[in-house]
């Protein structure tokens, strides 16, 4: 495991440990994108959500909205950003985490890419038992194209996706969208820059 990571909550306490918001405030653009499939009162679900940029977004959507993130630091200032929207925050990693059968409408994990392959199964099983039937997975990482532009995400190339991985997770359900490219990144000082991204969106099947 990159050493960065073999303690992972130290870890980004010391990077949440800064006035300002290191990914910005703004919601993650693939997520924004997904607006259209969004209704008032679903319930939501944002993993490893960091300083809470996504799991506002969704709160001003009109979802009610859950969210964890392994970081106090990153949790305190999610609830500061928040500003007295009702989303129910908690401090936990992945593997904490209770995943609860069929609780969630909507689960947003985007750029969670700490995570070792067999963390990172766990967490996308977990993902997946958690939604709802008919409920939707939205997912955005960087794919091992990354490690040539170096504007965010983990040099971990195991940490990375590739249409391969996420078809294997995600291929016993409905896969609406995947889909690799090259863009520009403007989301806070950390994700900065051209970027190797992958957008996947998943819906579990089910009634809508």
């Amino acid at each position: 495991m990159n050493p960065d990571f073999s303690d992972p909550r130290a870890t980004w306490d010391a990077r949440f440990a800064v006035d300002e918001y290191i990914f910005g405030t703004a919601p993650n653009v693939f997520l924004a994108r997904q607006r259209a499939r969004l209704m008032p009162g679903m319930h939501a679900l944002c993993v490893a959500d960091g300083e809470g940029r996504n799991s506002v977004w969704l709160a001003q959507q009109g979802l009610t909205v859950t969210a964890f993130d392994i970081a106090p630091l990153g949790v305190a200032k999610a609830r500061r950003l928040a500003q007295g929207l009702a989303i129910d925050f908690h401090v936990a990693s992945v593997e904490e985490w209770a995943w609860a059968p069929a609780a969630y409408d909507v689960v947003a994990a985007i750029f969670v890419q700490f995570a070792p392959p067999s963390v990172r199964a766990q967490m996308f099983d977990g993902m997946l038992r958690t939604l709802k039937p008919g409920g939707w997975l939205f997912l955005q990482g960087y794919t091992p194209r990354q490690l040539e532009y170096r504007t965010g995400g983990p040099p971990c190339a195991d940490h990375l996706y590739t249409p391969e991985l996420l078809r294997a997770a995600f291929g016993a359900h409905e896969i609406v969208e995947l889909r690799e490219h090259d863009d520009l990144l403007h989301e806070g000082k950390q994700h900065s820059g051209m970027s190797a991204l992958i957008d996947c969106v998943v819906r579990k099947p089910g009634p809508r």
